[in-house]
Protein backbone atom coordinates (compact mmCIF):
# COMPACT_ATOMS: atom_id res chain seq x y z
CA UNK A 1 0.00 0.00 0.00
CA UNK A 2 1.29 3.47 -0.90
CA UNK A 3 0.70 6.34 1.47
CA UNK A 4 0.39 9.93 0.27
CA UNK A 5 -0.94 11.89 3.26
CA UNK A 6 1.96 14.22 4.08
CA UNK A 7 0.24 15.32 7.29
CA UNK A 8 0.66 11.76 8.56
CA UNK A 9 4.39 10.92 8.45
CA UNK A 10 5.52 7.30 8.82
CA UNK A 11 6.96 5.89 12.00
CA UNK A 12 10.76 5.83 12.12
CA UNK A 13 11.73 2.32 13.21
CA UNK A 14 15.41 3.22 13.71
CA UNK A 15 14.51 6.22 15.85
CA UNK A 16 12.16 4.15 18.04
CA UNK A 17 14.74 1.41 18.53
CA UNK A 18 17.32 4.00 19.52
CA UNK A 19 15.02 5.45 22.17
CA UNK A 20 13.62 2.24 23.62
CA UNK A 21 15.81 -0.80 22.92
CA UNK A 22 18.84 -0.91 25.15
CA UNK A 23 20.57 -3.33 27.55
CA UNK A 24 18.39 -4.06 30.58
CA UNK A 25 15.24 -2.55 29.06
CA UNK A 26 11.99 -4.48 28.74
CA UNK A 27 11.72 -3.80 25.01
CA UNK A 28 14.14 -5.95 23.04
CA UNK A 29 12.92 -5.56 19.45
CA UNK A 30 10.73 -3.00 17.65
CA UNK A 31 9.46 -3.68 14.13
CA UNK A 32 7.32 -1.30 12.06
CA UNK A 33 5.28 -2.89 9.27
CA UNK A 34 3.74 -0.96 6.39
CA UNK A 35 0.64 -3.13 6.49
CA UNK A 36 -0.56 -6.29 8.20
CA UNK A 37 -3.91 -7.93 8.85
CA UNK A 38 -3.29 -7.82 12.63
CA UNK A 39 -0.30 -6.93 14.78
CA UNK A 40 -1.67 -9.24 17.47
CA UNK A 41 -1.53 -12.14 15.02
CA UNK A 42 2.08 -11.31 14.11
CA UNK A 43 3.16 -11.20 17.74
CA UNK A 44 1.17 -14.32 18.63
CA UNK A 45 2.94 -16.23 15.88
CA UNK A 46 6.30 -15.00 17.15
CA UNK A 47 5.38 -16.05 20.69
CA UNK A 48 4.39 -19.52 19.49
CA UNK A 49 7.81 -19.76 17.85
CA UNK A 50 9.57 -19.07 21.15
CA UNK A 51 10.15 -15.33 20.84
CA UNK A 52 11.36 -13.80 24.09
CA UNK A 53 9.45 -11.17 26.03
CA UNK A 54 9.82 -7.59 24.83
CA UNK A 55 8.89 -7.77 21.15
CA UNK A 56 6.96 -4.75 19.83
CA UNK A 57 5.28 -4.79 16.42
CA UNK A 58 3.65 -1.63 15.07
CA UNK A 59 1.81 -1.17 11.79
CA UNK A 60 0.96 1.83 9.65
CA UNK A 61 -2.25 0.10 8.61
CA UNK A 62 -4.20 -2.94 9.80
CA UNK A 63 -6.57 -4.55 7.35
CA UNK A 64 -8.18 -6.91 9.87
CA UNK A 65 -7.54 -5.39 13.29
CA UNK A 66 -9.65 -6.81 16.09
CA UNK A 67 -11.17 -5.29 19.19
CA UNK A 68 -12.99 -6.83 22.10
CA UNK A 69 -15.92 -9.21 21.47
CA UNK A 70 -14.73 -9.84 17.93
CA UNK A 71 -15.27 -6.27 16.76
CA UNK A 72 -13.14 -4.86 13.97
CA UNK A 73 -10.69 -1.98 14.45
CA UNK A 74 -9.86 -0.14 11.24
CA UNK A 75 -8.48 3.36 10.77
CA UNK A 76 -7.05 5.32 7.83
CA UNK A 77 -3.34 4.61 7.17
CA UNK A 78 -0.97 6.32 9.63
CA UNK A 79 -3.85 7.98 11.51
CA UNK A 80 -3.46 5.79 14.60
CA UNK A 81 -0.90 4.15 16.80
CA UNK A 82 -1.40 0.43 16.15
CA UNK A 83 0.92 -1.94 17.97
CA UNK A 84 1.14 -5.20 19.86
CA UNK A 85 3.66 -6.29 22.47
CA UNK A 86 4.72 -9.67 23.82
CA UNK A 87 4.86 -10.12 27.59
CA UNK A 88 5.65 -13.25 29.60
CA UNK A 89 4.80 -12.61 33.28
CA UNK A 90 5.63 -16.22 34.16
CA UNK A 91 6.45 -15.46 37.79
CA UNK A 92 2.95 -14.08 38.40
CA UNK A 93 0.32 -16.60 39.45
CA UNK A 94 -2.39 -17.19 36.88
CA UNK A 95 -5.17 -15.81 39.09
CA UNK A 96 -3.55 -12.37 38.94
CA UNK A 97 -3.07 -12.16 35.19
CA UNK A 98 -6.39 -10.28 34.69
CA UNK A 99 -4.73 -7.25 36.31
CA UNK A 100 -2.47 -7.02 33.27
CA UNK A 101 -5.52 -6.14 31.20
CA UNK A 102 -6.22 -3.24 33.55
CA UNK A 103 -2.60 -2.13 33.83
CA UNK A 104 -2.16 -1.56 30.08
CA UNK A 105 -4.92 1.06 29.60
CA UNK A 106 -3.58 2.84 32.67
CA UNK A 107 -0.20 3.13 30.96
CA UNK A 108 -1.83 4.44 27.78
CA UNK A 109 -3.89 7.01 29.70
CA UNK A 110 -0.86 8.15 31.69
CA UNK A 111 1.19 8.57 28.50
CA UNK A 112 -1.57 10.58 26.82
CA UNK A 113 -1.86 12.80 29.87
CA UNK A 114 1.89 13.32 30.01
CA UNK A 115 2.92 14.06 26.42
CA UNK A 116 -0.38 14.99 24.74
CA UNK A 117 -1.82 16.86 27.74
CA UNK A 118 -5.25 15.30 27.16
CA UNK A 119 -7.25 14.28 30.29
CA UNK A 120 -7.61 10.60 29.39
CA UNK A 121 -9.35 8.13 31.69
CA UNK A 122 -9.85 4.37 31.70
CA UNK A 123 -13.12 2.57 31.15
CA UNK A 124 -13.43 -0.95 32.55
CA UNK A 125 -12.15 -3.27 31.39
CA UNK A 126 -9.74 -1.87 28.82
CA UNK A 127 -10.74 1.27 26.93
CA UNK A 128 -9.24 4.74 27.18
CA UNK A 129 -11.67 7.65 27.03
CA UNK A 130 -11.75 11.42 26.98
CA UNK A 131 -14.96 12.18 28.81
CA UNK A 132 -17.16 9.50 27.18
CA UNK A 133 -15.42 9.56 23.80
CA UNK A 134 -13.29 6.53 22.93
CA UNK A 135 -9.66 7.35 22.28
CA UNK A 136 -8.05 3.91 22.50
CA UNK A 137 -8.85 0.25 22.88
CA UNK A 138 -6.80 -2.61 24.28
CA UNK A 139 -7.01 -6.28 23.30
CA UNK A 140 -5.19 -8.77 25.51
CA UNK A 141 -4.88 -12.39 24.46
CA UNK A 142 -3.34 -15.09 26.59
CA UNK A 143 -1.64 -17.83 24.63
CA UNK A 144 0.25 -21.02 25.42
CA UNK A 145 3.81 -20.50 26.54
CA UNK A 146 2.53 -18.91 28.69
CA UNK A 147 2.48 -15.44 27.19
CA UNK A 148 0.29 -12.40 26.83
CA UNK A 149 -0.12 -10.58 23.53
CA UNK A 150 -1.29 -7.03 24.17
CA UNK A 151 -2.73 -5.01 21.28
CA UNK A 152 -3.11 -1.24 21.53
CA UNK A 153 -5.05 0.93 19.11
CA UNK A 154 -4.89 4.67 19.79
CA UNK A 155 -6.47 7.25 17.47
CA UNK A 156 -3.97 10.03 16.83
CA UNK A 157 -4.93 12.12 13.78
CA UNK A 158 -8.35 10.66 13.03
CA UNK A 159 -10.51 13.45 11.60
CA UNK A 160 -14.16 14.21 12.24
CA UNK A 161 -15.14 12.93 8.79
CA UNK A 162 -13.24 9.67 9.39
CA UNK A 163 -14.79 8.70 12.71
CA UNK A 164 -16.24 5.16 12.63
CA UNK A 165 -18.94 6.23 15.10
CA UNK A 166 -19.97 9.36 16.95
CA UNK A 167 -18.40 8.29 20.24
CA UNK A 168 -14.90 8.02 18.73
CA UNK A 169 -12.23 10.67 19.18
CA UNK A 170 -8.52 11.22 18.56
CA UNK A 171 -5.64 13.24 19.95
CA UNK A 172 -6.07 15.71 17.11
CA UNK A 173 -9.78 16.14 17.78
CA UNK A 174 -9.00 16.69 21.47
CA UNK A 175 -6.46 19.41 20.54
CA UNK A 176 -3.52 17.49 21.97
CA UNK A 177 -0.17 19.14 22.66
CA UNK A 178 1.40 16.66 20.22
CA UNK A 179 0.14 14.28 17.55
CA UNK A 180 3.59 12.91 16.72
CA UNK A 181 3.07 9.16 16.79
CA UNK A 182 6.70 8.35 17.62
CA UNK A 183 6.51 10.61 20.68
CA UNK A 184 3.25 9.06 21.81
CA UNK A 185 4.44 5.51 21.12
CA UNK A 186 7.64 6.07 23.09
CA UNK A 187 5.66 7.46 26.02
CA UNK A 188 3.18 4.56 25.99
CA UNK A 189 5.94 1.95 25.94
CA UNK A 190 7.85 3.66 28.74
CA UNK A 191 4.77 3.98 30.94
CA UNK A 192 3.85 0.37 30.21
CA UNK A 193 7.34 -0.94 30.97
CA UNK A 194 7.48 0.90 34.29
CA UNK A 195 4.12 -0.37 35.50
CA UNK A 196 4.58 -3.88 34.16
CA UNK A 197 7.97 -4.36 35.77
CA UNK A 198 6.69 -3.09 39.13
CA UNK A 199 3.68 -5.40 38.89
CA UNK A 200 5.78 -8.45 37.99
CA UNK A 201 8.32 -7.77 40.76
CA UNK A 202 5.43 -7.70 43.27
CA UNK A 203 4.10 -11.05 41.96
CA UNK A 204 1.09 -9.30 40.47
CA UNK A 205 0.01 -7.52 43.64
CA UNK A 206 -3.27 -5.68 42.85
CA UNK A 207 -2.16 -2.78 45.04
CA UNK A 208 0.42 -1.88 42.40
CA UNK A 209 -2.45 -1.14 39.99
CA UNK A 210 -5.53 -0.37 42.06
CA UNK A 211 -4.81 3.11 43.51
CA UNK A 212 -4.00 4.62 40.11
CA UNK A 213 -6.89 2.75 38.51
CA UNK A 214 -9.33 4.27 40.99
CA UNK A 215 -7.85 7.71 40.34
CA UNK A 216 -8.13 7.52 36.55
CA UNK A 217 -11.28 5.43 36.25
CA UNK A 218 -14.18 6.84 34.27
CA UNK A 219 -16.33 3.86 35.35
CA UNK A 220 -16.10 3.64 39.13
CA UNK A 221 -18.87 5.60 40.80
CA UNK A 222 -20.92 5.74 37.59
CA UNK A 223 -24.34 4.32 36.81
CA UNK A 224 -23.72 1.61 34.23
CA UNK A 225 -25.53 -0.82 31.99
CA UNK A 226 -23.58 -4.00 31.34
CA UNK A 227 -24.16 -6.49 28.55
CA UNK A 228 -22.99 -9.85 29.87
CA UNK A 229 -21.38 -12.57 27.72
CA UNK A 230 -24.65 -14.54 27.68
CA UNK A 231 -26.49 -11.59 26.10
CA UNK A 232 -28.36 -10.50 29.23
CA UNK A 233 -28.09 -7.04 30.78
CA UNK A 234 -27.84 -5.60 34.25
CA UNK A 235 -27.84 -2.06 35.58
CA UNK A 236 -26.39 -0.58 38.72
CA UNK A 237 -23.55 1.51 40.08
CA UNK A 238 -19.95 0.49 39.44
CA UNK A 239 -18.55 0.58 42.97
CA UNK A 240 -15.02 -0.86 42.93
CA UNK A 241 -12.75 -3.63 41.70
CA UNK A 242 -12.45 -6.97 43.46
CA UNK A 243 -9.07 -8.47 44.36
CA UNK A 244 -9.08 -10.41 41.08
CA UNK A 245 -9.89 -7.37 38.93
CA UNK A 246 -13.60 -8.05 38.53
CA UNK A 247 -15.89 -5.02 38.43
CA UNK A 248 -18.27 -4.87 41.39
CA UNK A 249 -21.64 -3.45 40.36
CA UNK A 250 -24.21 -2.65 43.02
CA UNK A 251 -27.58 -3.71 41.61
CA UNK A 252 -31.11 -3.78 43.00
CA UNK A 253 -30.45 -7.43 43.85
CA UNK A 254 -27.15 -6.78 45.59
CA UNK A 255 -23.50 -6.53 44.51
CA UNK A 256 -22.45 -8.42 41.36
CA UNK A 257 -18.76 -9.02 40.61
CA UNK A 258 -18.28 -9.17 36.83
CA UNK A 259 -15.34 -10.82 35.10
CA UNK A 260 -16.43 -9.72 31.62
CA UNK A 261 -19.01 -7.52 29.99
CA UNK A 262 -19.59 -4.58 27.68
CA UNK A 263 -20.10 -1.51 29.86
CA UNK A 264 -22.17 1.51 28.90
CA UNK A 265 -21.90 4.59 31.10
CA UNK A 266 -25.35 5.95 31.83
CA UNK A 267 -25.78 9.68 31.97
CA UNK A 268 -26.94 11.11 35.27
CA UNK A 269 -27.78 14.62 36.36
CA UNK A 270 -24.81 16.89 35.89
CA UNK A 271 -22.99 14.63 33.40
Amino acid sequence: MRFSDLERPPLDEKFLRGRLVRPGALWTQIDVLAETPSTNAVVAAAAAGGQAEGLVVAAEYQSSGRGRLGRTWTTPPRSALLMSVLLRPVTVEAARWPWLGLLVPLAVAAAVRSVAEVPAQVKWPNDVLVEDRKLAGILLERIEGPAAVVGIGLNVTLRESEKPHEAATSLELEKAATTDRATVMSAVLRELASRYQSWVSSNGDPDVVLPEYRELSATLGRAVRVELPDGTFLEGTARDLADDGRLIVDTADGPRPLAAGDVTHLRTAGR
